[in-house]
């Protein structure tokens, strides 16, 4: 089946208490037991027994990842999803399920703030993992940082907020030439622009917070790949550390990820279209989006982004950080405010840095900051309207 129909029937089905052709939000926290229950794994997940476990609506959500994740059984042994309170909550059980003291990890270093907080201080300073920072759209850089410990090739692609490009399929090749596995970060460009476990990816990470939900409204976050690593999460990340989806949050997601398709079609031309808009104005200082040709990985993201570049842009005014500010405070469509791939358009000021997670961004993002746009659902029309009022208005 086609993506748009895998999105409405995957991980759906007829209630068969009531006939209602829609699965029902399951709340209870505790299933019933067989007759004879002592032979039992109390921290199993092949029977439903206790919703931390695993409850009936994660695992209807993640059988509609699967199927859109992996449409085409790519995944040696079948393709498995783990469903989790969190992106971040996914990101962790990565980290914690595969990686032991004295291990270490090769990362892209430009990723979200938590993932670079996890990798160069939590897991160092608490368990002696040490990470090294590269530029992953370079695959000899990942080449020249792999040590006889590296475990684990981390990448984030389109990354977090400079839309740089990843050649996962490059990428993997260099994990597995050096027995590491490849994990891919892709909650910008959702299984609808890419599919990271086709290009060779062990594991693809997805905050299913931002555009799988889509509505602003759930928090949650997913792993999948081949079956026998997502159960080692499932076990020891989900289970025994407890990062569980809430039943609500997961029925929620699933509602949501019913029009992802549609959705990031839209994302993604109301992006290119506001993204032109501010390239052609002389006030701004610089704009990134992988759709426009003056995109360091342009045609990277073309051959490996699917129909299109994604919602995401950062860009800065040609001025100092209270500009920004005051632009930012003149919009009156697009929202103040943190989180992406809303239905509405979202942006939020970052101010320029210049040390940690900031040091490695391109030289524009440090001397400007920049403004992360997530670009809704709205007609571009008034969203290209709302900049220019509001650049007019503070330049």
């Amino acid at each position: 089946m086609h993506l748009e129909t895998r999105a409405v029937h995957a991980g759906n089905d007829v209630d068969p208490g009531t006939g209602a052709v829609r699965r029902p939000i399951v709340t209870a926290n505790s299933y019933a037991l067989p007759e004879d229950p002592s032979e039992l794994d109390w921290s199993g997940t092949a029977t439903r027994l206790y919703t931390r476990n695993g409850g009936a609506n994660q695992g209807w959500l993640e059988d509609k990842l699967v199927a859109l994740e992996d449409p085409n059984g790519v995944s040696e042994g079948g393709c498995a999803a783990v469903a989790l309170a969190s992106g971040v909550a996914a990101l962790h059980a990565v980290f914690f399920t595969f990686l032991r003291s004295g291990d270490h990890v090769v990362s892209s270093d430009v990723t979200y703030v938590a993932t670079h907080r996890l990798l160069t201080e939590l897991l160092p300073d608490r368990w002696g993992i040490t990470a090294t920072l590269v530029d992953t759209s370079d695959p000899q850089a990942v080449r020249a940082a792999m040590r006889p410990r590296t475990r684990l090739v981390h990448v984030e692609t389109p990354a977090n907020p400079t839309t740089r490009i990843t050649d996962v399929d490059a990428v993997a090749a260099v994990a597995h030439e050096h027995g590491a596995l490849c994990s891919v970060d892709a909650t910008f460009a959702t299984p609808v622009l890419q599919r990271p476990l086709e290009r060779g990816a062990d594991l693809v990470v997805h905050s299913l917070t931002k555009y799988v939900n889509g509505h602003g409204d759930a928090m949650g976050g997913a792993v999948l790949g081949r079956r026998e690593l997502v159960d080692r999460i499932r076990g020891d990340a989900m289970v025994d550390a407890g990062g569980v989806i809430s039943p609500f949050n997961a029925w929620l997601i699933a509602r949501g990820a019913i029009t992802l398709p549609m959705r990031m079609r839209a994302h993604c031309a109301n992006a290119l279209a506001v993204a032109e808009f501010l390239d052609a104005d002389p006030r701004i200082a610089y704009v990134a989006y992988p759709g426009l040709a003056s995109h360091p990985q342009h045609e990277l993201a073309a051959r490996t982004l699917d129909g299109g570049f994604g919602g995401m842009l950062a860009f800065a005014l040609d001025g100092p950080p209270e500009l920004q500010n005051r632009f930012v405070a003149a919009l009156e469509v697009i929202t103040s405010a943190v989180s992406l791939g809303h239905d509405e358009s979202l942006v939020v000021h970052v101010g320029a840095g210049g040390e940690g997670r900031a040091a490695h961004f391109p030289e524009p993002f440090r001397r400007y900051g920049h403004l992360r746009l997530s670009v809704g659902l709205e007609d571009p029309r008034d969203l290209v309207a709302d900049i220019a009022r509001a650049l007019d208005a503070v330049c």
